[in-house]
């Protein structure tokens, strides 16, 4: 696979009044063309701080983050980024709020409007175009989100913990219903979760932080055995036998040192 991402010796700090506080700590990793990598660590460790800068909203203070070999601030537009909360704007019609990023852009062209009916009627969304984001499910809105982020057609996807706020069980619909989406689009995607269910069930390979200032602990790559013909998914996956294996192997790594994670 070609690399698209290379993260590079990454280490940034905050600074207060009252003094410094460093949040992550010669961090290095690559990602695929068309991976789907999740990153989880202890509870305030960083997470979000690294999406913010492979997002190019944060300079690193030392290392750099290339994106097709080039730094990643010149190139935001080529990243899109899908938050806790979906952000939908009430006085749009779902339809306008996934225009929304074209518009601000100067980029609605007749192509992208068609882009945008043929997504929202290929994710379940057609019948709802005209409909205002209170009179959607979670799930649904969720989905309303991914297409916004989509219809900018970025080249890496990062993901927030962006099934938070969702009950457990939207919570498990919506996450295979994203994850198949984002594997449909052949889209890189980068996912920040509190949840190893989660990052295991969508996930080619997870990279484990350690506690602030964070490092790399450990990279799991997962595989999973099914019989020929099988399509994985995230809910097949919670079903495998392989499943429980790769999640005692992440909660002792992050549990060596640390009783809550995040």
């Amino acid at each position: 696979m070609d690399t698209i991402l290379n993260i590079h010796q990454i280490s940034h700090s905050y600074h207060t009044l009252k003094g410094e506080t460093p949040a992550l700590c010669d961090i290095s990793f690559s990602v695929n063309q068309g991976e789907f990598l999740a990153i989880v660590g202890p509870s305030g460790c960083g997470k979000s701080t690294l999406l913010s800068l492979i997002s190019g909203l944060l300079k690193p203070e030392q290392g750099e983050i290339l994106l097709h070999e080039k730094p990643v601030e010149e190139q935001k537009d080529k990243i899109g980024y899908m938050l806790q909360r979906d952000e939908l704007l009430e006085w749009r019609n779902i339809y306008r709020n996934v225009l929304i990023g074209p518009e601000i852009q100067r980029s609605l062209t007749p192509e992208v409007r068609k882009r945008a009916h043929e997504l929202l009627d290929a994710y379940g969304l057609g019948q709802f175009k005209d409909s205002r984001p209170s009179e959607l499910s979670g799930g649904m809105r969720q989905r309303a989100a991914l297409v916004r982020t989509l219809i900018l057609n970025p080249e890496v996807l990062l993901l927030d913990e962006p099934f938070s706020a969702l009950d457990y069980q939207t919570r498990l619909n919506v996450s295979d219903d994203i994850g198949q989406i984002i594997r449909r689009e052949g889209k890189t995607a980068i996912l920040v979760t509190h949840d190893l269910s989660e990052a295991i069930s969508l996930a080619d390979r997870i990279l484990v932080l350690s506690g602030r200032p964070a490092h790399l602990k450990k990279t799991v790559y997962l595989h999973f055995a099914y019989p020929d013909g099988t399509k994985d998914t995230p809910l097949l996956r919670r079903n495998a036998p392989e499943f429980k294996t790769y999640f005692n192997l992440i909660w002792k790594e992050l549990n060596q040192h640390e009783h809550q994670i995040s």
